[in-house]
């Protein structure tokens, strides 16, 4: 990256341009199973990025909030819903509902972030309220992130939650016998697992159990409603000290206007050809697909897609019925609003993502107040221009005639 911006950037300008660095939910699962470990990587990074030839401003760990929230600064600046307006637009726009920004949807390896605009927010939760003032406008936005929420992370759950369900059985299992059914992966899919890394994460720490061997070996069968009803088992609806929650007793709001679902949401539905639609494909739809794909031989889907990754190939199955079980049972999107979600890896030329916000905030090129500028644009001033003239004609006109009388019109008048 620092290679292709050094010539991407004049060399006059590197010593100008800043370089910052923002780790998120990965480095906070290390920072919490290892302090020290995450400090050294961060220091390791910043030694790097202080040798390219830029203005290095830093390399942070950011917060799950923070996360969220640049994400929602990306894709309303690349949809353009900052843009400031003058002239006779601004009236018009001033008009408009801050409800016309789109809510951000983040899925990554350990989190996921939801963010959006909303109207109904109380003091029930503040921790989950963030204010911004941009353009002279006030936003007030509601985001939470979930750590150990991401794709990745929620598989680890689930295998630990699977593995902690018959976890007598294995007990008396010998090593050879340690294998566990998983309808998340495809029929004919075998993978192993070390037991003592397994429970070294912090996101299934607190289901470890002794067993009598030291590896577990994951076989497929590829049974997506299975798959969905295990999934399910991570989003704890049972408890909500809330007027309204998502899961695990965190409030959420009415969910309002669009929104963009980018990073992972958008990698998987890609993968699976469900977002080349120009419109939302039907929730029944999406999930009829992800079905489909999930019931195909895994050796029918290694010899089709050859060309990807095994360890990434495997978990399509997996991540799709995630991805439907989050924003369903987590989120309660339903087939009535279904469409409000737009799948985004671009806009225009630029990533959805967290990152172009992260800069925008740091280097402050969105402006809490509007910008002064002239009132009118340039099209506006020639038109007021040709307006003038013309009434300033028709007065003349109008004066000449009064005071200028034809004589057949004063011939009339006597």
């Amino acid at each position: 990256c620092l290679q292709q911006a050094e010539e991407v950037i004049p060399s006059a300008q590197h010593k100008e341009t800043p370089v910052y660095l923002g780790a998120t939910a990965g480095m906070r699962l290390l920072r919490l199973q290892n302090e020290s470990a995450a400090d050294k990587v961060l220091s390791s990074v910043g030694n790097t990025l202080r040798s390219a030839p830029f203005n290095f401003q830093g390399a942070r760990i950011i917060t799950g909030q923070e996360e969220g929230a640049y994400g929602w600064i990306t894709i309303n600046y690349l949809l353009g819903n900052f843009k400031q307006v003058s002239g006779w637009k601004k009236l018009l726009h001033s008009l408009k509902s801050l409800s016309e920004t789109s809510g951000a949807l983040d899925l990554g390896g350990a989190s996921t972030q939801i963010t959006f605009v909303s109207k109904d927010l109380s003091s029930e939760s503040p921790e989950n309220q963030l204010y911004f003032r941009l353009y002279g406008k006030d936003y007030q936005v509601y985001t939470h992130s979930f750590l150990c929420y991401g794709k990745d992370q929620a598989l680890q759950q689930k295998l630990a939650r699977d593995l902690q369900a018959t976890w007598i059985d294995f007990y008396f299992q010998t090593v050879e016998n340690s294998s566990l059914p998983d309808p998340c992966f495809h029929k004919g899919y075998e993978r192993t697992i070390n037991i003592s890394d397994f429970f070294k994460n912090p996101c299934t720490s607190d289901k470890k159990k002794q067993l009598p061997f030291s590896q577990l070996y994951i076989k497929g069968e590829g049974d997506y409603q299975k798959c969905r009803e295990n999934i399910q088992k991570l989003f704890d609806k049972s408890n909500c000290p809330y007027s309204s929650c998502s899961f695990n007793g965190i409030f959420l709001p009415p969910l309002q206007g669009d929104f963009g679902a980018f990073s992972a949401f958008y990698f998987v539905m890609n993968f699976l050809n469900l977002t080349s639609e120009p419109n939302p494909l039907a929730l029944n739809k999406v999930t009829s697909t992800i079905e489909s794909f999930c019931a195909r031989p895994w050796q029918e889907v290694k010899t089709a897609y050859h060309h990807i990754k095994e360890k990434y190939l495997s978990e399509y199955c997996f991540s799709g019925a995630y991805i439907l079980s989050l924003l369903e049972n987590g989120y309660e999107f339903t087939e009535n609003n279904w469409q409000m979600i737009h799948f985004l890896g671009k806009i225009g030329s630029s990533d959805a993502g967290w990152t172009l916000g992260y800069m925008l905030n740091l280097t402050n090129m969105i402006p809490a107040e509007e910008p002064a500028g002239p009132p009118l644009s340039h099209g506006s001033y020639v038109g007021l221009m040709v307006l003038c003239s013309l009434v300033l004609v028709s007065v003349l006109l109008f004066a000449w005639l009064l005071f200028h009388k034809p004589k057949c019109l004063q011939k009339g008048i006597v």
